[in-house]
């Protein structure tokens, strides 16, 4: 990942201008390059000399950034040198994703490794936007608490929402499907943690960031992750960096009218992919039995889900009809999408993975039916590995990686440098 998907932080009074600040970053991002590394080994690679190497070495010790593995490495001539590594011990990130009816909440190590990961039912749509940002403290603070992380310094935390993000301000501007308009979600969360940096950024986004580092198609520098939720978001990265648009909104495909004489939205308009292949669509017109009138609220739609899979693995010729056409339509979506930015993968996610027996034989079909490019432009479609904490996932992997690009404060020293 480089530091151009760190743009757009809000982080209160810290200055990186620094010589030895910008140092310490350096040698940070080498050792996690080249660990496990010996002293010299990362002067040569920074350029930086050997004396300057130990000293800044001492300093991130001290904030439990860099370790002493124990080990040597051999040299024929002189001592061995003694080799480094990331200190996986001492530092944790948090991720947590708000949606229709859940929070998902993922913590990491320094190394990226999962701490926990947590999923807590929520109807996001009935409680507001106040009473979420008091779950997700909530959350934040049983996570913190927990035996994996209460020994650990937390640098930073992020918080995924599916809609409009104004990235700088942490302000959601506009997220349909949760009713929410103009909520300063960033101020709310971060007056509750004593001014820890909190990003707030838009699900789909950070779920692309999470396939692109975890993900069965990872290390595809074009791709898209199609959130599979109530709404329909697209995270789409070019040449491995987040497609933002010029005010940070890009990527809202589920706001694509397929149809204009087909069902409402709830964006108001009619005929978007999200009215005709988001999962709560699919679920009316899988299940007309089993879903109500009202639009569903947290812990329905899991279950729905559920009892979608039984019924086509059964056979019905109801629910495998309903999704085999939302199938067809999410394939016309992504053939717009490969027109547009020619991605070398598509990764379906959320409550879309389940599905995806009998959704994507039927993208498939329709998005090379729909490509100018032959074959989709060599686009794979595949289903995400990542469950419902994509988001949170990549989320919390923002931060860490912040940490190397200088987005994020370093921790402070724990023991004299």
């Amino acid at each position: 990942m480089d530091n151009r998907f760190s743009r757009g932080w809000r982080v209160e009074k810290v200055s990186f201008q620094t010589v030895r600040e910008t140092n310490l970053r350096s040698v940070l991002r080498t050792v996690r390059e080249l660990a496990p590394c010996s002293r010299a080994a990362v002067a040569a690679a920074t350029g930086l000399n050997k004396t300057t190497v130990s000293s800044l070495v001492v300093d991130l010790m001290g904030r439990g950034l860099v370790r002493e593995t124990g080990e040597t490495s051999q040299r024929r001539v002189g001592r061995p040198g003694v080799l480094l590594a990331l200190d996986d011990r001492s530092v944790a990130a948090i991720g947590v994703e708000v949606n229709v009816d859940y929070l998902s909440v993922v913590a990491v190590d320094l190394l990226d490794r999962e701490l926990v990961e947590r999923h807590v039912p929520l109807d996001a749509r009935a409680a507001g936007a106040r009473e979420c940002a008091r779950r997700i403290v909530a959350a934040l603070e049983e996570t913190m608490k927990l035996p994996e992380v209460r020994d650990r310094t937390v640098v930073g935390v992020s918080v995924a929402v599916p809609g409009l993000i104004d990235v700088p301000s942490g302000v959601v501007t506009r997220a349909p499907n949760l009713g929410w308009r103009n909520v300063p979600l960033g101020d709310l969360v971060r007056e509750c943690l004593a001014g820890m940096p909190v990003l707030v950024d838009n699900d789909a986004n950070l779920g692309a960031m999470a396939e692109y580092r975890f993900g069965p198609c990872s290390g595809t520098s074009d791709l898209v992750y199609l959130t599979g939720e109530v709404g329909i978001g697209a995270g789409v990265l070019t040449g491995g960096e987040l497609l933002r648009g010029a005010g940070g909104w890009a990527g809202e495909i589920g706001h694509l009218e397929l149809e204009p004489n087909g069902p409402e939205c709830s964006c108001g308009r009619r005929g978007c992919l999200e009215a005709l292949a988001g999962v709560e669509a699919i679920l009316r017109e899988a299940l007309p039995d089993r879903v109500p009138d009202h639009p569903l609220s947290g812990g329905d739609v899991a279950a729905l889900v559920g009892t979608a899979v039984e019924r086509a693995q059964a056979g019905d010729p109801t629910t495998v009809a309903a999704l085999e056409r939302a199938g067809t339509w999410l394939g016309r979506g992504v053939a717009a999408l490969v027109n547009v930015v020619n991605p070398g993968a598509l990764v379906l996610g959320g409550y879309f993975v389940p599905l995806t027996p009998w959704l994507l034989p039927r993208c498939r079909e329709a998005a090379l039916a729909r490509s100018f490019a032959p074959e989709a432009g060599g686009c794979r479609m595949e289903p995400s590995d990542l469950g419902l904490s994509a988001a949170a996932r990549g989320g919390a992997a923002v931060m860490i990686h912040a940490l190397d690009t200088g987005a994020l404060p370093l921790p402070k020293a724990t023991a004299p440098a």
